[in-house]
């Protein structure tokens, strides 16, 4: 393709090959300008940025990591070295991951967008080339990694009644107000979920916990698991603990709590206290942090794993 710019300033497209028209039906030239100049345009695509991982499970099989376009030199370099990525690409390889066996191979991974909270990079998104050896078929493989993340459920017993606490947030993706248990992502690599349980319990809700006052219900699950759940592993990585905390208050502290208006606002966080029986929270969220955590506590009280 040959790019044709007019004198008179006005760009347009000239094929190289000359169109059947005569020049008084030509509609390709401009009347009021006397002549152009063109230049010819590459159509051969730029290259990408790749760089070349070997894992031990597959040394004789090098992975390609590619760049999309669009996706900065910098990006994709905090990409490759991210913890997210670091992570994933161990959890493919450990004795449950999809590599283990030898039935499945990492072609390629293709770095597809970055979201920066700040100098840290928050959200990622990649698509794996993950081939099932037996059928040569690719698996799906689009990821969005975030990380892992806590939950807590906070029980409040007063005068002879059980609350739990929620937070009432706005959730663009789902369009919707969700009524959910104070959460929150780790802001670090150092894995202290009860430390950022905590803080999260504090930032939300206002009430100040201490880490070993919570009991980790997701470290009752079997070692085969890991000790997380997985809210939606199809999509995303995201593991989590969920904590339950349960202590005795007023009728007054929980006045208090109905309503109050909390979180980084200067984050974007508009968020609501609501304070429900808990006898009627499994009907009153969606939340599925909520569920799975109402149901890893009944089942621990059933088999007597709490004091």
């Amino acid at each position: 393709m040959r790019l044709t710019v007019s004198r008179c300033g006005l760009p347009f497209l000239k094929p190289l090959y000359e169109f059947p028209f005569s020049s008084s039906s030509s509609t390709l030239w401009p009347r009021n300008c006397s002549g152009s100049f063109s230049v010819k345009m590459s159509t051969t695509p730029p290259s990408r940025i790749t760089h070349i991982i070997n894992l031990p499970t597959q040394l004789d099989q090098p992975v390609s990591v590619v760049a999309a376009p669009g996706v900065s030199d910098t990006h994709f370099r905090n990409a490759i070295e991210s913890s997210l990525f670091k992570q994933w690409l161990k959890n493919i390889q450990t004795e449950t991951g999809l590599l283990a066996n030898g039935a499945m191979s990492l072609k390629q991974v293709l770095i597809q967008d970055v979201d920066m909270f700040g100098e840290r990079l928050g959200f990622l998104k990649f698509k794996a080339d993950i081939i099932d050896k037996e059928t040569g078929q690719k698996v799906p493989g689009i990821v969005f990694a975030r990380g892992p993340a806590v939950a807590v459920l906070i029980l409040l017993d007063s005068e002879g009644e059980t609350y739990a606490v929620l937070t009432e947030q706005v959730r663009v993706p789902v369009g919707r107000l969700i009524l959910e248990l104070p959460a929150g992502m780790l802001d670090d690599d150092q894995g202290d979920f009860a430390g950022t349980a905590v803080r999260e319990v504090e930032e939300e809700t206002g009430i100040h916990l201490n880490a070993h006052d919570m009991v980790d219900l997701t470290a009752f699950l079997d070692a085969s698991t890991g000790g997380r759940v997985f809210p939606s592993p199809g999509g995303c990585d995201e593991e989590m603990s969920l904590f339950l905390y349960r202590g005795n208050v007023s009728k007054e502290k929980i006045q208090q709590l109905q309503g109050k208006e909390t979180g980084l606002r200067d984050h974007g966080e508009l968020i609501k206290v609501h304070v429900v029986p808990y006898d009627k929270l499994w009907r009153a969220t969606a939340d599925a942090k909520a569920l799975t955590t109402i149901t890893l506590y009944e089942m621990a009280k059933r088999d007597g794993l709490l004091s």
